[in-house]
């Protein structure tokens, strides 16, 4: 009788069935699964030579790099739980979690040095090793790589963004990111000669679940340090990527600079992520044939949860979707299932979605409630049960009663021709209670007027919508994976005063 689901090591399985294909390619070097094998091996080996132990959790401090790659499957390898750290947090946000963690030791490199200098004093009970370091340890110490894994081993730990109060640590397990890739390709399907262009950082969960997947599926990965437009066209064009996992601010740049070429017909998937998508943004897509499928997802449920099958593509534009294969989906109103295309909570469950926060019994009771997870956001089922995502609960505007999303007025904005991109907040009013304001990012050489662009806006929202004040600006506030940042748009209003 089995009592605990267990899976052979994703990556010697992979190893052991298809070697000679190439798992990662990274600054034109390519790199079988038989040599990422060996390598993360090798680098498990070292490990344990300097006493990292099964059980043990390792905060990792590190960029998208092969050698990154390499000490993600080598710590998976020697049982360790890895806590994602996010390379943008300060010296003080890092040190914090890594004390939140319990983590015994911290791998980094020579690029974080400052930072690393800032940490130290922070964590007196966490060894630091520096990836040059343990490049030039000696392999003494025997092979003992895990073989199998227990799906309900926590994986990794990656922290909240924190929006309100201090950040939380989201325990993903094996069997969540086993999950997620069975439902992700339960979707998309998947093709021999499929290849995922990861441009988005793999700290974040956005960037690591293509990096499970490639092991699972037996799928190359460009790797890419950071994302830059004309390289992820570049990509597409030449390189024979069919997947590439954008946000709305890479894809608008992905267009701009694609301009009126067309992609191959060997890219079959635009994954698109990180929020609402505006409709001109969409629509765009449409006109050009690009594959794009909206997708909805969070840390807490290891990448997409919710993402449009293909078929929808056209007919359901702007919709997130349905729930993938093994996740299930509601839209709750005051503890209530809510009415066809009535805004509510979205609620989630499925076994890719997280058991809970690092000791954070009580919030991890406040956000699971018999197995589903309350997740903050704003959305609505239509009649036919396509998912569509407003914005988050703690960004929306209540003005004279009435619900305001600041994704609509973005959207709306962004429609207008001399509109890059546009970020709403809000501002206290003595009569109304709160009232939109927009930071706009104009085209170069283009400044539309204030006035044109509230006009613009009155054709298409209600008064209530309407933003009350216009900002410029030269680019909104966005995290390390291109999300639009709108509590820092709120701090920019509070300190213009």
């Amino acid at each position: 009788m089995i009592t605990e689901e267990r899976l052979p090591n994703w990556l010697k399985k992979r190893a052991e069935l298809t070697p000679e294909r190439v798992a990662v390619e990274f600054e034109d070097r390519l790199y079988t699964f038989r040599e990422l094998d060996e390598l993360a091996e090798e680098n498990a080996r070292k490990l344990a030579s300097v006493g990292l132990r099964p059980g043990d959790a390792c905060a990792v401090l590190l960029r998208n790099h092969i050698d990154s790659v390499i000490m993600i499957h080598a710590l998976f390898n020697a049982g360790i739980t890895i806590v994602m750290l996010n390379g943008r947090l300060t010296a003080r946000e890092l040190g914090w979690q890594i004390t939140d963690s319990e983590s015994k030791w911290l791998i980094s490199e020579e690029f974080f040095s400052s930072k690393l200098e800032g940490i130290a004093t922070d964590i007196p009970q966490t060894e630091i090793l520096r990836k040059e370091k343990i490049r030039s340890l000696p392999v003494t110490a025997e092979s003992y790589s895990q073989a199998e894994f227990l799906l309900s081993d926590a994986a990794t730990i990656m922290y909240t963004s924190g929006t309100s109060g201090k950040p939380k640590g989201v325990i993903q397990t094996f069997g969540n990111h086993w999950w997620s890739a069975m439902g992700s390709v339960l979707n998309l399907g998947l093709s021999e000669e499929d290849c995922w262009f990861c441009a988005v950082p793999i700290f974040h969960i956005s960037g690591l679940s293509i990096l499970m997947r490639s092991v699972i599926y037996g799928i190359r990965v460009v790797l890419a340090e950071k994302f830059d437009e004309k390289v992820a066209n570049e990509m597409i064009m030449d390189r024979g990527v069919t997947v590439i996992s954008v946000v709305s601010a890479m894809l608008n740049r992905m267009l701009l600079s694609l301009g009126e070429q067309r992609y191959p017909e060997h890219f079959r998937c635009m994954l698109l992520g990180g929020g609402p998508a505006p409709k001109h943004l969409l629509q765009e897509c449409t006109r050009k044939q690009i594959p794009v499928y909206q997708t909805y997802g969070m840390t807490e449920t290891s990448s997409q949860i919710v993402t449009l099958a293909p078929e929808y593509s056209i007919k359901k534009i702007g919709s997130a979707g349905k729930p993938l294969f093994p996740s299930q989906l509601k839209i709750e109103v005051d503890g209530r299932a809510a009415l066809k295309g009535e805004p509510g909570e979205i609620v989630v469950s499925g076994p890719n979605v997280t058991k809970g926060y690092l000791n954070r019994e009580e919030e991890t009771k406040r956000a699971i409630k018999n197995g589903w997870l309350y997740t903050g956001d704003i959305g609505y089922l239509d009649s036919e049960g396509f998912l569509y995502v407003m914005d988050r609960r703690s960004d929306l505007i209540i003005s004279g009663g009435e619900n305001v999303y600041p994704a609509e007025i973005e959207s709306v904005l962004s429609l207008h021709p001399a509109v890059f991109e546009a970020g709403v907040t809000s501002k206290s009013d003595r009569m109304w209670g709160q009232v939109p304001v927009a930071f706009v990012v104009p085209f170069p050489n283009s400044q539309p007027a204030k006035a044109e662009l509230i006009d613009f806006c009155k054709e298409q929202l209600a008064s209530y919508k309407v933003p009350g004040e216009i900002i410029f600006c030269d680019s909104l506030p966005r995290n390390s994976s291109n999300k639009l940042l709108r509590r820092e748009l709120k701090q920019w209003l509070e300190e213009r005063g």
